[in-house]
């Protein structure tokens, strides 16, 4: 999730829940200032986590890097997650930092770089369980919604025009929610082997994923789900009477919302349906291996293979437009009428974050073309300013810089200079903060956004363990 925040100017400042003040940089890794959350006031530990963050300060080279990775990779333990078992299972609540609420998509990209963890820490591993047994829950509340409080109470959006219930954060639809879910259910039983998770219940929520996605190709009409929203942000509410822009069925699925919750201008997003391909087969493949004799969780997993094979048709024949600079490249939104939106944005899943999520390939030749338009100045919303270049969104207007941008540029890049550039963004760009942020403007990286924003500080700590594991020669450089 990534939601507007004040912009921030540091001196004193909280970070991640921890006073700190201003400091110079010193050059040692003994000199950099502790800016992690103290032990006993961490929400979770991991024996695992802490062997990690030991075994890695001795890999990377680089003092700084070293320590923003020692910082940023357990935030999501330290800051963010509520554990503890309910009716004799494991449940876990995953709240996404500076907001008090537990969205589908970051509780999952929180938890993800742990995964590889989960045999070395019981623990660990019982606190995945809990998450995907709570991400259940919550799609069995409303399969539409995208973020959950932990017990009923009030939203500050409780008054938006939808259907909003007790349990509910807020309540837009994305289809990359319910795609993430199933990522977190099928790689953990593919680390663990573990299928405990996954009882009547799982397979009812993914009845209702599998419901929600056919509902939402809108072939027979446009549907159940609609939202408006009483604001001053075009991007926070949706156009059409709330069901957004017209599109022409084509068996792509609508999201009215995109990764960044904002409202999409052309209901086909394409990185998302790009992202369900993969998503439904993967369900499948569990539902199988855990199908109920007497079910129909068989005929459950048939389908979902089929809607896999509708949209990826649909893919083909709609989500690729001939760029006069670039040839072939993937457009960001369609709307089936033949009208194409280009841009991209850092949000994942987003063009150039597909690969990462395994939607394309990295050597998949529209993908390529796709990489260099988003990365060139034809992209509206990638911005080069005096402290660093990358993809913004319209979630933070414009001139606005995303970290999670540039680990997602690094994180799918097969070139060694590219990623070095990446780094060294980053290591320049957190403002002596130790911490990613949302944000940054392009000229000035003190004025950021969100100073605790748990999925992009867990990121962090992924590619630099992806580095370790396919490039280590550049963590044994200083930047």
């Amino acid at each position: 999730m990534i939601h507007r925040r004040n912009f921030i100017k540091t001196g004193a400042l909280a970070v991640a829940g921890v006073a700190t003040s201003t400091w110079s940089f010193a050059k040692n890794a003994a000199d950099f200032p502790v800016v992690r959350i103290p032990a006993n006031k961490r929400s979770f530990t991991s024996d695992a986590v802490e062997a990690t963050i030991t075994r890695m300060k001795k890999v990377i080279k680089d003092p700084e890097i070293a320590w923003l990775f020692e910082n940023c990779f357990p935030n999501t333990i330290d800051t963010t997650v509520q554990y503890k078992p309910i009716d004799g299972k494991p449940d876990t609540f995953v709240i996404t930092g500076d907001i008090d609420a537990m969205w589908l998509r970051d509780s999952t990209a929180q938890v993800w770089p742990y995964l590889p963890l989960l045999k070395e820490d019981p623990r660990l591993k019982d606190m995945v369980a809990g998450l995907i047994n709570r991400q259940t829950k919550c799609i069995i509340i409303d399969p539409y919604a995208n973020a959950f409080y932990y017990r009923p109470q009030k939203s500050e959006w409780t008054s938006d025009h939808t259907e909003m219930k007790p349990m509910l954060h807020e309540r837009k639809w994305e289809l990359d929610s319910l795609c993430y879910t199933i990522r977190l259910a099928y790689h953990y039983w593919k680390t663990t082997g573990d299928t405990a998770p996954f009882d009547a219940d799982w397979v009812k929520a993914m009845r209702l994923v599998f419901l929600t996605c056919k509902e939402q190709q809108r072939k027979e009409n446009r549907g159940p789900y609609k939202f408006g929203r009483t604001t001053a942000w075009s991007t926070d509410t949706v156009p059409g009477n709330g069901y957004g822009n017209p599109i022409k069925p084509n068996g792509l699925i609508v999201s009215t919302f995109r990764p960044s919750d904002d409202a999409a201008v052309y209901p086909f997003f394409i990185p998302s349906n790009f992202f369900a391909v993969v998503s439904f087969r993967q369900v499948a493949e569990l539902l199988e291996k855990v199908a109920r004799p007497g079910s129909m969780d068989n005929k459950l997993a048939a389908d979902f293979k089929a809607l896999a094979l509708e949209v990826e048709n649909a893919l083909k024949k709609h989500a690729v437009y001939n760029h006069p600079q670039f040839g072939k490249i993937y457009a960001f939104e369609v709307d089936g009428f033949g009208n194409y939106l280009l841009m991209d944005d850092a949000g994942i899943p987003g063009l150039i974050s597909m690969p990462y999520l395994g939607a394309v390939s990295v050597k998949d030749p529209i993908y390529i073309n796709t990489r260099k338009f988003v990365l060139s100045g034809s992209n509206p919303y990638f911005f080069k300013g005096k402290a660093g270049e990358g993809l913004g969104s319209p979630h933070t207007l414009i001139d606005q810089i995303w970290p999670m941008g540039i680990i997602a540029r690094a994180i799918t890049s097969t070139n060694d200079a590219e990623i070095e550039a990446q780094l060294r963004q980053l290591k320049n760009t957190h403002n002596h903060t130790g911490f990613m942020h949302e944000s940054f403007d392009k000229d000035d990286d003190s004025k950021f956004t969100r100073k605790w924003f748990a999925w992009v500080n867990t990121l962090f700590g992924e590619l630099i363990l992806k580095l370790e594991k396919e490039r280590p020669h550049l963590l044994a450089k200083v930047y």
